[in-house]
């Protein structure tokens, strides 16, 4: 009774009793990654794009844009 799906990357089984609620994160994560994918193609860097620019600054990384 499970759900075994795979693609290209792997298989995965999921438990039928959380099934319905592993295919809603799927499709909400599949949306948001697709939206990223946008937002670097449209030139936006992925350091400012999740924030890293302050992380990179705590750590004493000096980022340099060119």
């Amino acid at each position: 009774g499970d759900v075994i799906v795979g693609d290209i990357d792997g298989v995965v089984v999921v438990p039928r009793d959380t099934a319905a609620q592993v295919a809603e994160a799927s499709a909400a994560r599949t949306a948001k990654e697709h939206k990223n994918r946008v937002r670097l193609k449209a030139g936006e860097l992925g350091v400012d794009m999740y924030g890293l620019r302050a992380k990179l600054l705590e750590l004493g990384v000096e980022y340099v844009d060119e």
